[in-house]
């Protein structure tokens, strides 16, 4: 952000040149070169409406919480999917649950626990996709229903375990009793 901001002062820097050089127009000697019109943006003008455009952009992007919303979504789907056998379809919500859990750590990378110790949450994803969730993603590419099950449940361990340590205890996980989305045949074709 501020190599951008850093871009557009400079930007704005060699503009004001360039319009100060065409406006000198071959004069020579001592002469000045007129002043710099109003037209030209001033650097901390431009940089200021940087600002508030981030500030407006942060205001309209979804919150970490709406990303756990996906993962929860695609998380219970891939339960059905892997219980119904439904391979391909269980690769899909584990391919799914994987992006969004990124993008929740693209939303909000380090948090606070309830002392004020930073939780690094790239750190715990970065670990829980090497072991728990590669662990289901080996399941479902063996097509083994008993390892996936055991590896689902193990992933929900794990993801509580993320919850205990950002200071959510209060999100408690279990298997799902009903799909997220009634729209999907979990059941693998005939």
């Amino acid at each position: 952000m501020r190599r951008l901001i850093a871009l557009g002062a400079c930007a704005a820097a060699v503009v004001a040149a360039i319009v100060v050089c065409l406006s000198w127009g071959g004069r020579t000697g001592g002469e000045k070169p007129p002043a710099i019109s109003q037209a030209t943006t001033p650097p901390s003008t431009e940089v200021a409406a940087l600002k508030a455009e981030i500030e407006r952009l942060k205001g309209i992007v979804p919150d970490q919480s709406h990303a756990m919303k996906d993962v929860a979504y695609h998380y219970t789907n891939l339960w059905f999917a892997g219980k119904k056998e439904n391979w391909p379809l269980a690769e899909f919500f584990w391919a799914e649950t994987r992006s969004h859990l990124h993008w929740a750590v693209r939303i909000i990378p380090v948090r606070k626990d309830p002392i004020g110790n930073e939780v690094r949450l790239g750190e715990i994803l970065a670990s829980i996709e090497a072991t728990r969730l590669e662990d289901i993603h080996k399941a479902i590419g063996e097509k083994d229903a008993e390892k996936f099950v055991a590896a689902y449940k193990e992933m929900l361990d794990s993801c509580y375990a993320c919850h205990v340590i950002s200071g959510k205890p209060f999100l408690r996980l279990r298997v799902p009793d009903q799909p997220e989305a009634s729209i999907f045949r979990f059941e693998p074709e005939p």
